[in-house]
């Protein structure tokens, strides 16, 4: 199995899992905030729709400096969650699959200005700075949705809320 074909796999499954979260989500929801430190649940998830579209940035750049070419997503609805979350699978996946392999493995950076937060290969990226971010505040929102007493889907098996009754 290729690189990019191993990617295609987690891209297709994670954007998945996410969907999932999303569609259990109402527009009322998106103002909840557990604690007057965290996000609201509406920042939470466009912060996680925006990681999913940092796969495409990872692979068309080389540098990338988030007090320049970050621009937090502030949702207003979940259908505009989702319209945003489709819309950046349909490029990733374009990106990734015209990435040569060999691209994989050139140096990207992470920045604010000139202070570097990482630098490593593209494929490292992905992996560090992007889905494991991404599976980070994933877990932070089926919290929230916990809170709210939204059922919580289960993304890596069945959650309580699909446990079959015993």
């Amino acid at each position: 199995m290729s690189i990019k074909q191993g990617f295609l796999i987690e891209l297709e499954r994670e954007t998945a899992n996410t969907r999932r979260i999303l569609a259990n989500l109402t527009d009322a929801d998106l103002t909840f905030q557990p604690h007057e430190k965290s996000m609201t649940l509406g920042n939470l998830a466009g912060h996680i729709v925006e990681l999913h579209n940092w796969v495409s940035i990872a692979i068309s750049t080389n540098d990338f400096n988030i007090a320049t070419d970050y621009k937090p997503l502030k949702p207003t609805s979940v259908a505009e969650l989702q319209e945003v979350l489709e819309a950046g699978f349909i490029k990733n996946q374009s990106l990734i699959k015209s990435l040569p392999e060999e691209q994989w493995l050139s140096q990207w950076t992470v920045r604010v200005d000139n202070y570097i937060i990482g630098e490593m290969p593209k494929l490292g990226a992905i992996r560090f700075v992007v889905y494991n971010h991404l599976i980070h505040h994933r877990g932070q929102l089926s919290v929230y949705l916990r809170l709210l007493d939204i059922p919580v889907p289960g993304l890596y098996g069945p959650s309580a809320d699909e446990q079959i009754a015993k």
